[in-house]
Parts: C-alpha cells; sequence; structure tokens
C-alpha cells in the first residue's frame, strides 16, 4: 500500500470512546476540585475569615493545578472498574445505560476516595468528604461526567 492511500480500516471503537471519556474526566476532576475548594473556605468563613472574592478565586484556581490532578488520579482508579461493569451491564440493559454510566461513575469515585481514606495517615484525605453532604457534592460532579461519558458516546 502506498504511504499517500489513505487507510480504509476502521477505527477500532474503543477510540471512539477515548475523547468523551476525557472530557468527562477533565469535568469530574474540576469539579471535584472547584467543590473541595469552596467547601475548605466555606469552613473558614464560618470561622470568622474574611476571604474576599479574589483569594476565593486565586485559591479556586491554585486548586485546580494544584489538587485536581491528584484528584484525576483519584477518579481513574474508581471509574476504571466501576465504568467497566457498567459498560458490560449496559450491554445486556441498554435502556439502563445512562443511568448505570452515570451512576458508575458516581459510585467510583466515592468508593476511590474512600480507599484513598482508609490507607491515608489523616482521617481523610480530601476534607470535603469527611461529611456525607460534602461528599455528595463531590460526587455529583462525578455523576454529571458518567452522564455527559453515555450522552457522548449514545451511538458509538
Amino acid at each position: 500500500m502506498n504511504s499517500s492511500t489513505p487507510s480504509t480500516a476502521p477505527e477500532p471503537r474503543w477510540t471512539r470512546h477515548l475523547v468523551p471519556l476525557l472530557l468527562a474526566w477533565l469535568l469530574a476532576a474540576a469539579w471535584g476540585s472547584v467543590a473541595q475548594t469552596h467547601w475548605n473556605l466555606q469552613a473558614l468563613a464560618d470561622l470568622g475569615v474574611d476571604l474576599p472574592a479574589t483569594v476565593r478565586a486565586r485559591t479556586t484556581w491554585q486548586d485546580l493545578v494544584g489538587f485536581a490532578p491528584v484528584y484525576a488520579g483519584i477518579l481513574a482508579a474508581g471509574w476504571l472498574p466501576a465504568l467497566t461493569l457498567a459498560a458490560l451491564l449496559a450491554r445486556r440493559w441498554p435502556a439502563w445505560r445512562n443511568a448505570l454510566l452515570a451512576a458508575a461513575a458516581g459510585a467510583g469515585m466515592v468508593a476511590a476516595v474512600r480507599t484513598v481514606d482508609a490507607v491515608a495517615p489523616m482521617p481523610v484525605f480530601i476534607d470535603a468528604t469527611r461529611h456525607l453532604p460534602g461528599l455528595l457534592a463531590m460526587a455529583t460532579g462525578a455523576v454529571l461526567a458518567g452522564l455527559l461519558y453515555a450522552r457522548l458516546t449514545a451511538r458509538n
């Protein structure tokens, strides 16, 4: 075959899912980072600490740069088994595909965070997840990201 002849081989199915998965993963990581930042900032504000908008914005940016990549790794560890299982179940129950992927993304995030908490030397690795409301605030981003992935890959 001539190198200038375009390949007619079909693109592997998994590559069509890669970009949507990365977009969903970035959404979940950014959401979780911002949620935990503002959860912690609100705890400081509740103690009477003055936090002007510029401090909140700078802290949010710093956490997006510094914490979001760490959180993305935690998400990946939870999502790999959870989304794989959800995709397999969705083959059996295609009508439930969106719900399965969204729920798996949220459950995978919670499982990963709780696993990190179990091995971390401090009581919790991410303070916002210490109690159910903060954990749910962060899990909401994972659920929405799972739904985004399901929607972006619906016809693939």
